[in-house]
C-alpha cells in the first residue's frame, strides 16, 4: 500500500509539474482605460495568444495604470517585474531621440506617412530596445492629434500663457515654444485637471478627447492633425526566451495580427470620435492658415533641434523616411 501511495504521489507531482510547464500567466500593464481602442486591441491580442497557444500562455491585462503607472511600465518590463507591457513610444525619448520621431510636430501627419515613418523607425527602435533587454511585439498609432481649448484659437499667439497639458518631453518643448505653460497630466487625470484649472489646453487625439468627455470641461477642437504618435507593446527578452518555440511563434503571429488590426481601428476611430465630439457640443473647426503657419514653424524648429540630438540613429531614420 505504501508503495502504491509513493508511486501515486510521484505521479501526481509529475502531472502537476507538467501542467505548470503547459500553462503560464503573464501580467500585462497598460496605461489606458478599457474603452480606449488600444486597450480593446490588447484584449483581443491576449485572446488570440490564449487560443493560438492552446491555453499554454494566458495574458492578464491590467488596464488604466492599475498595476503600474504609465511612466513606470517600460521600466517594469525591462526589470522583469512583468514580462510584457504597453506604453507611449516617445516616453523613451530621453533614452534616445529616435524613440520620439513619431511625436515630432508635422513630420508625419497622415496614416500613409505614419506607416512610412514606422518602417524607417522600427529597425532602429528594435536595436535600441534590444540593448535594454526588450523586444517590440507591435506598435499602433493614435489618430492625428488635434488642439483642444477652452476658447477659439486663431493664431499661435492665442496660446501664449495658457496652461498646457503635456505627456512627454517633446510636447513640453512644443508648449514652451508656443509660449504656453506646460503641465504634465496623464490621461485619467485630464477631466480633473481642466475642471480645477490646472490646464486650459491640450494636444491629443479625438479618441482621448471623446473618452475623457472633453465637452464637460472645454469648448473647442481645432483639427490641426499635428502628428500620429504610437503606442508600443514590448516583451522582456528573457521572459520570451523561456517560452516554448511554438508558444513564441504564436505570440509573434498574434502580435502581427494586432498591429494590422490596430492600424485599421485607429483609422476608423478618427472620424467616429470627431463625430462624437460634435454631437456633444464641441465646436470643431478647421485651423486658420495663420495658425498652421505658426505651428509648422515651431515644428520645423523642433525638427532641427531633434536632428542635432538624434545622432547617427536620427540621421539614418530620416534618410530612410526620405526627409
Amino acid at each position: 500500500m505504501k508503495l502504491f501511495k509513493t508511486i501515486g504521489g510521484a505521479a501526481f507531482a509529475v502531472a502537476s509539474l507538467a501542467l505548470q510547464a503547459q500553462a503560464d500567466t503573464w501580467d500585462m500593464p497598460t496605461p489606458y482605460p478599457d474603452a480606449t481602442f488600444h486597450t480593446v486591441n490588447i484584449h483581443d491580442f491576449a485572446k488570440d495568444v490564449a487560443e493560438k497557444t492552446g491555453g499554454k500562455l494566458d495574458i492578464k491585462v491590467h488596464s488604466a495604470g492599475s498595476l503600474f503607472k504609465h511612466p513606470e511600465i517600460s521600466k517594469a518590463v525591462r526589470s522583469g517585474q512583468v514580462p510584457v507591457g504597453e506604453f507611449f513610444l516617445s516616453l523613451l525619448n530621453n533614452d534616445n531621440s529616435a524613440f520620439g520621431a513619431d511625436s515630432l510636430p508635422f513630420l508625419a501627419t497622415s496614416y500613409d506617412d505614419a506607416a512610412k515613418l514606422w518602417a524607417a523607425q522600427k529597425p532602429i527602435v528594435e536595436k535600441l530596445l534590444d540593448q535594454q533587454g526588450l523586444m517590440p511585439l507591435y506598435a499602433v498609432p493614435w489618430p492625428p492629434q488635434g488642439l483642444y481649448t477652452t476658447k477659439e484659437i486663431k493664431t499661435v499667439e492665442d496660446l501664449k500663457g495658457l496652461k498646457f497639458r503635456t505627456y512627454n518631453a517633446t510636447l513640453e518643448q512644443f508648449a514652451t515654444l508656443a509660449g504656453a505653460a506646460p503641465t504634465q497630466v496623464e490621461v485619467p487625470d485630464i477631466p480633473q485637471a481642466f475642471t480645477t484649472g490646472r490646464v486650459e489646453a491640450m494636444i491629443t487625439s479625438p479618441s482621448t478627447g471623446a473618452n475623457s468627455k472633453a465637452w464637460d470641461f472645454l469648448s473647442h477642437y481645432t483639427d490641426i492633425q499635428a502628428w500620429l504618435p504610437k503606442n508600443i507593446v514590448v516583451v522582456n527578452k528573457r521572459s520570451f526566451r523561456r517560452l516554448d518555440a511554438d508558444v513564441q511563434a504564436a505570440v509573434l503571429e498574434a502580435a502581427a495580427a494586432a498591429e494590422t488590426r490596430g492600424w485599421e481601428m485607429s483609422k476608423a476611430e478618427t472620424a467616429a470620435k470627431v463625430d462624437i465630439l460634435k454631437a456633444n457640443g464641441i465646436t470643431v473647426v478647421e485651423p486658420s492658415a495663420e495658425l498652421m503657419a505658426g505651428l509648422k514653424a515651431i515644428g520645423a524648429q523642433m525638427l532641427e533641434g531633434w536632428k542635432a540630438n538624434a545622432g547617427a540613429e536620427g540621421e539614418a531614420l530620416l534618410k530612410a523616411y526620405g526627409n
